[in-house]
């Protein structure tokens, strides 16, 4: 059975919950969703492909088009909790919802963010995602003052998740450089895996 799903114009994560629902129903083996932004599309493509789909977007005007077909061969999610490797490990999230910390000098700010994102390593492999938020996108972007450092700790095997609905509404999403954009029902599933949740604005 083939079913289209119109998800234009609904917020984060509702495209991505009219998919769940969709396959859900028993038969539905075919997808067409229509989307109007590129964030929904990649994180709708994302989960489809995690599901055991095979996945091909394309676009009709303004309209961002997701094809999907059910393939039966399931894709490890990077949601997905760790093993942990040994006794008393822990797995944290850090979640930055600012491209600066704190409400007062602007410089001072960007600094002592800078010098945070820098020492982030020390927590080892406890360090297991980077979640930007609001602002915090910013940081995720070519002219990001800590971009090398945020490319190194992917590099290393820190998952980086950059929200796409606060990449669109900034405008920014061609700019980013490092990590996935993904949506806020990824990001509670994060935070509900993680052993521990470090948030700074």
């Amino acid at each position: 059975m083939s079913t289209t799903i119109d998800a234009c114009g609904l917020p984060c994560p509702g495209p991505v919950l009219l998919a769940k629902d969709a396959i859900e129903q028993p038969g539905n083996d075919q997808l067409t969703i229509l989307l109007d932004n590129q964030a929904s599309e990649e994180n709708v493509s994302r989960f489809l492909q995690s599901q055991g789909f095979q996945v091909e977007t394309g676009k009709r005007g303004e309209i961002f088009e997701v094809r999907a077909t059910r393939s039966g061969e399931f894709v490890a999610s990077s949601l997905t909790a760790p093993d942990k490797q040994e006794a008393g490990e822990q797995k944290i999230v850090v979640m930055i919802t600012s491209e600066y910390l704190g409400a007062g000098d602007k410089l001072l700010g960007e600094k002592l963010m800078i010098s945070f994102i820098k020492t982030l390593k020390e927590m080892g492999p406890d360090l297991w995602q980077l979640i930007f938020v609001n602002g915090g996108v910013k940081l995720t972007l070519a002219s990001s003052p800590v971009l090398r450092e945020l490319q190194e700790y992917e590099r290393a095997g820190t998952i980086v998740l950059a929200c796409g609905t606060c990449l669109e509404h900034f405008g920014l999403m061609p700019e980013k450089e490092v990590g996935s954009a993904t949506n806020m029902l990824d990001i509670v599933s994060a935070t509900q895996l993680a052993d521990k949740v470090i948030t700074i604005s």
